[in-house]
């Protein structure tokens, strides 16, 4: 039997300093204090699914 690819959205846009992330299933909120200075887009996940940005 065949087993399913996960695959899960990247995120094209980096996390800067001050971005702020909420959590769709709890509700938690995150403030990003320093950039990780990654070369890719990092995703900040919480519940199992990525954070989206607060606007």
């Amino acid at each position: 039997m065949a087993q399913k690819k996960v695959t899960s959205k990247v995120s094209k846009k980096k996390v800067k300093k001050d971005d702020t992330y909420q959590c769709t299933v709890c509700g938690l909120v995150v403030t990003v204090d320093e950039e990780c200075g990654c070369v890719d887009a990092c995703d900040i996940i919480c519940c199992g699914k990525q954070m989206k940005a607060k606007k």
